[in-house]
């Protein structure tokens, strides 16, 4: 018999809460379809600890239909944050939260689950045994209570929580600030960190004119270089900061069977210069090409996208907040606080990057200064990117991704937490004074390049026409990535909960950018939704787009239970759209996950006998 221990950490909110007497009546005192009390603990519920594991999977039970025949044998991985609160008074940030990877094997109508912790460093040092938790890293964006707290340097608490990926036979962890971790796809054991950023590639184009940019620009090659020079040893040494950090997110070319992988240095976080490391691994894992571009521009980049002939960054713009910067090396405050959002620039810089080296990248004018969208927004997830061209060499590039507002965006209360008094508050995600077009949503960037590629138009065209409520967890067909598509799907709000109308995410959307027709569904009250998943069917042709299934995890808080869903992607916005539900044990429940990946199950091929059977 699994147990579960739950620590919520969160003991107040905004909203008016009557606290439990136990966890029982945490059950009874959710009653009330849309009180204050359901929709503080609504909101908490999905950010408890679990710290249970299973290292043998358990069938989990349909309650509603069946995996079709059609759909093909694998495993959807989800990973995030699985522990918030140890046994000493320490609460951190979900995104400091240790990772936490569940996998739903599939196989005929067999949905079979397990969940690991990612064996991160820190996690053997924060684990005292089977039952004790003890932190002792802070993390990027959290204060320790219960642990030391001034002169903390460990801040690169690499939890391996944010992404999932299988590529080459391996299955990675990924975190935004380091190597990833590997895991065995089967058992979930963690094997160790793997370094990425170390290795040869084939091809390795450097950039050697950054230093004339950034006179151009105004900005003091010395001084740069001087505070870089002072800076290493302090990040590198001190903080214990890897000189390449790794992004958690990726992408995959399907056209040329690649993973596509990004890096910076740990010192942009500080300076007025940005150091990007492109690679690119083949089916086998081999690195094929590594390019690097360094920009004068002070940017915080989580997502990004590429096209057959770009790699593509829409640049959040930050600056070094001094006075906070000093706290936050000393440890009374999150070391996040060193940045703070500039809202300064009135548009979008985005950054148009020659992927490959031939004649017809070489005619494109300087990629280091930036083509300015019209609009300013803080872009958050890329679902895709595509060219066309014509017969002229004119190149027209869309962007497809969810943004919001420098206005709203805010590193101290990222999903409502407060590093002061160590509360989630779902006010913060759910009150919005100056209109829902601050909140993320759905954004289209459409940009003209003439043969030269010279930008002749560029143009940003908030969706909220098609959609107009909050939406993020931006995906596509994987199979379509990089060349055009017609869907997105999406996690997004339906508004209908008065005191929790924008987040969570309660829907998943489908939304046509042909002719902008949307199609939403949702399970029912008190219920949220993560990232979907988009799976081609078992037999795919590649032509008809849609044609696969989304696979999601249903939140049903009123219940404290989690139900993996199947839905048939085309008939999403009919009545249809469910295809199956298969619950997890209500002990073995987890909290609100970030990323995931689906792996088909490799087809191995049969060698045959002389009396035709398979050997």
């Amino acid at each position: 018999m699994h147990s579960i221990n739950y620590h919520l950490g969160f003991k107040s909110s905004a909203f008016p809460l009557p606290r439990p007497k136990s966890k029982l009546s945490t059950v009874s005192a959710l009653s009330t379809a849309d009180s204050p009390s359901n929709a503080f603990w609504d909101y908490n519920l999905l950010f408890f600890s679990q710290r249970s594991e299973l290292h043998r999977p358990i069938r989990l039970k349909s309650i509603f239909g069946k995996i079709p025949q059609d759909f093909p044998s694998g495993t959807y991985y989800l990973v995030g944050p699985g522990l918030f609160s140890d046994d000493h008074g320490s609460t951190v940030h979900p995104l400091d939260g240790h990772g936490y990877l569940r996998s739903f094997d599939i196989s005929n109508d067999i949905v079979e689950y397990s969940a690991r912790y990612v064996s991160t460093d820190a996690e053997k040092e924060e684990r005292k045994g089977k039952k004790e938790w003890r932190f002792t890293h802070r993390g990027p964006f959290s204060v320790l209570r219960g642990g030391r707290r001034i002169g903390n340097v460990k801040v690169m608490k690499n939890v391996a929580n944010t992404s999932v990926v299988c590529w080459g036979g391996r299955l990675l962890c990924l975190w935004e600030g380091g190597e990833p971790y590997e895991i065995d796809p089967r058992s979930l054991d963690t094997f160790g960190l793997v370094d990425l950023t170390g290795v040869d590639a084939d091809q390795v184009v450097k950039d050697q004119d950054w230093k004339k940019e950034l006179f151009r620009h105004g900005i003091s090659e010395l001084g740069v270089d001087i505070a870089s020079f002072l800076l290493k040893p302090i990040l590198y040494g001190v903080f214990n900061m890897p000189a390449k950090r790794l992004l958690a997110h990726y992408k995959i070319d399907p056209e040329r069977n690649r993973l596509l992988m990004l890096s910076c240095n740990a010192e942009d976080m500080l300076l007025p210069r940005s150091n990007f490391t492109f690679y690119e691994f083949d089916s086998d894992f081999k690195l094929k090409q590594k390019k690097e571009f360094i920009i004068p521009d002070h940017l915080m980049i989580h997502d990004w996208t590429f096209t057959d002939s770009y790699y593509i960054l829409v640049g959040n713009c930050v600056r070094l907040d001094i006075p906070a910067s000093v706290l936050a090396l000393s440890g009374t405050q999150p070391m996040i606080s060193a940045l703070a959002v500039n809202p300064t620039r009135p548009s979008t810089p985005v950054y148009i990057l020659p992927r490959f080296t031939d004649e017809r990248d070489g005619n494109t004018t300087n990629w280091r200064k930036p083509i300015e969208a019209p609009q300013q927004f803080w872009a958050m997830h890329a679902a895709n990117a595509f060219e066309e061209r014509d017969g002229l060499g004119n190149v027209e590039i869309q962007l497809q991704l969810s943004a919001c507002s420098y206005q709203w965006f805010d590193f101290h209360r990222m999903f409502g937490y407060n590093w002061r008094n160590a509360k989630l508050d779902p006010s913060f995600m759910n009150t919005v004074a100056r209109g829902e077009d601050l909140l993320p949503h759905l954004v289209k960037v459409s940009i003209n390049l003439d043969s030269r590629g010279k930008c002749v138009s560029c143009s940003a065209e908030n969706l909220s026409n098609k959609w107009n409520r909050p939406a993020d967890f931006t995906i596509i067909n994987p199979a379509f990535a990089g060349r055009k598509n017609t869907y997105i799907y999406s996690s997004a709000a339906s508004g209908k909960r008065r005191l929790l109308p924008h987040f969570p995410f309660d829907s998943v959307i489908k939304l046509n950018m042909n002719n902008g027709k949307v199609g939403s569904w949702s399970s029912g009250s008190r219920t949220f939704f993560g990232e979907p998943i988009f799976v081609p069917k078992s037999i795919y042709s590649g032509d008809t787009e849609d044609d696969g299934y989304i696979l999601v995890v249903e939140y049903a808080v009123s219940k404290q239970t989690c139900y993996l869903v199947v839905l048939d992607a085309r008939k999403i916005g009919g009545k249809d759209a469910i295809v199956a539900k298969y619950e997890v044990p209500k002990e073995l429940r987890f909290p609100l996950g970030f990323h995931g990946f689906w792996a088909n199950r490799p087809l191995h091929k049969c060698i045959l006998n002389t009396n035709g059977s398979c050997v």
